[in-house]
């Protein structure tokens, strides 16, 4: 007997804990902490996530350890962190809805901050101009117990979900690209040698995590890249995860910080914006090969639908549908689909109010435009600059 679609704005059960709706929002790097640790304009933010209807806010992009940031002004799970974290869960939990918050390590992304960034591999980083260093096995051990110590961070601090970033080319989706991870050892080559470190992080976070919280991970099903991670491993790799039992669910994803950003993002690629919000010497470079790295994919409602059903095809774990959620149809859609939740990002930051709406029955859109010219803000605060302009007139 087939079960019945669920209600998305109905309450739900993920892993441990229960949402008052099926509705996520997703991790959208916020880039208000000076200090990298939690800001009162942070708290706000999620309160404001929170007040607007979800069942779930995501605080992100939370580096495991300094050397792991993308960003100069980037959360650090360190003891000092812990809290201001209390402070954020206290204000998402007082509006009514859970809070998670996505942990990673930038890899070699991380070089963009100044940072000599390791990689699986001494791979070339354009981000940096120069070569990463190779983690080392010692590199390896001290990482993944940064993971754990991360997620035992969130756990005093009351959050009730932990989500690990295995995707976007952060270090852990480096492991899993053949085309940047060229070790020979047993972190590389096979699919399996390649997963080791994925799954070695969703072990230990899953144990730090303890039975009360929900662990999620972020996973890419393509790179977007040529000779990178695809569908087809990236739906192995989710049964290897499904497998070990460390996850209560998957929230699918696609693209490279590290080689092709706007493969997940979808519609224009705001070059002008970005090389704006740059120091000269870089924006320059931004504004004449700005189209070689940011490149042009046309936007439509639930653009990554398609490949997110072959592996819903393949999977029994819990699924989140992300990627161009932008009105209840569509959330009615990824249910009859038979995703259990769906992530909404860049129609939240246009509209924070948004779910709250659709709950009321409306079927407007977010408002969204896809203009993405809110990426050009993570280093003065994400946010939409059409609210901005909104203000204005």
């Amino acid at each position: 007997m087939t079960a019945p679609t669920p209600d998305a704005f109905a309450p739900a059960r993920l892993g441990p804990i229960d949402l008052r709706n099926r509705i996520i929002k997703a991790a959208t790097f916020e880039g208000m902490t000076g200090d990298q640790t939690v800001s009162d304009r942070l708290v706000q933010f999620h309160r404001t996530m929170a007040r607007g209807g979800v069942g779930m806010t995501t605080l992100a992009f939370c580096a495991v350890s300094p050397e792991g940031a993308a960003t100069p002004n980037e959360l650090v799970l360190r003891d000092e962190a812990v809290p201001g974290l209390r402070r954020l869960a206290d204000a998402a939990h007082a509006e009514g809805a859970a809070v998670s918050a996505q942990i990673g390590h930038a890899g070699a992304v991380a070089a963009s901050a100044g940072i000599r960034g390791v990689a699986p591999s001494p791979v070339f980083s354009p981000l940096a101009m120069k070569r990463m260093k190779q983690a080392t096995a010692e590199d390896i051990r001290r990482i993944t117990s940064d993971f754990a110590s991360g997620a035992k961070r969130l756990r005093d601090a009351g959050f009730d979900a932990v989500e690990i970033h295995l995707g976007h080319g952060y270090l852990a989706s480096e492991f899993l690209s053949p085309k940047l991870n060229r070790r020979r050892d047993e972190w590389g080559g096979s699919l399996a040698n390649r997963a080791r470190f994925s799954r070695e992080v969703a072990k230990v976070v899953r144990e730090a995590a303890g039975s009360g919280m929900a662990v999620l991970a972020k996973l890419n099903m393509d790179d977007g890249v040529r000779g990178g991670f695809g569908l087809e491993e990236s739906i192995e790799v989710a049964r290897m995860l499904e497998s070990d039992g460390t996850l209560d669910a998957i929230e699918l994803t696609c693209g490279s910080s590290l080689q092709n950003p706007m493969y997940l993002f979808r519609g224009d690629a705001p070059i002008q914006e970005m090389a704006a919000s740059m120091p000269k010497a870089v924006a320059l470079g931004m504004k004449l090969f700005g189209r070689f790295f940011l490149k042009t994919y046309p936007y439509e409602d639930g653009y990554l639908r398609k490949q997110a059903l072959q592996v819903r095809a393949a999977l029994d774990l819990p699924l989140v549908l992300l990627g161009g959620i932008n009105r209840r149809e569509n959330i009615e859609e990824a249910m009859t689909d038979g995703f259990e939740f769906v992530a909404m990002g860049r129609g939240l930051l246009r509209n924070p109010g948004f779910v709250n709406e659709m709950a009321k029955g409306s079927t407007a859109d977010s408002l969204c435009d896809h203009c993405n010219k809110c990426m050009a803000t993570i280093y003065q605060g994400t946010h939409c600059v059409l609210v901005d302009e909104d203000l204005r007139a």
